[in-house]
């Protein structure tokens, strides 16, 4: 091979790892610096408010064990990608129409770290659950 093939191979393998970083590692860890409480509003019951433009705006919602928490996610890009949001463990799946804020109510039953995601899982949260 020569040394312009190898330059290609090298860009290559480098770009295949920085996609799956991107996409894969790059949000995983300790609770983000802006992650967002989730706070007691009328009714006892904590709310955040999450922006879907591109991404999740806070990505991280802390939130506590047992309380009843209200996730409102307030669509304002038209990419197909989010037109929907993903919680698996707990058994949600719910359309997200542009321009419109959709209600999603849980209650963790314990704590931990709980994901969820638009529907071909490139955007990504995660509900923190203390106790």
């Amino acid at each position: 091979m020569t040394a312009l093939e190898w330059m290609v191979v090298a860009a290559g393998v480098m770009s295949i790892a920085w996609v799956n970083w991107y996409f894969f590692g790059s949000r995983r860890g300790s609770v983000a610096a802006g992650a967002a409480t989730a706070v007691p509003a009328n009714g006892g019951v904590a709310e955040a408010v999450i922006v879907v433009d591109g991404g999740y705006s806070p990505s991280t919602v802390v939130a506590k064990a047992g309380v009843p928490v209200r996730l409102v996610f307030d669509r304002r890009d038209t990419a197909s990608c989010s037109d929907e949001v993903v919680f698996p463990d707990f058994s949600i799946r719910r359309f997200l129409p542009t321009g419109e804020r959709t209600v999603i109510e849980v209650t963790p039953p314990a704590p931990g770290r709980y994901e969820f995601m638009c529907g071909m899982s490139m955007l990504r949260g995660t509900l923190v659950v203390e106790a």
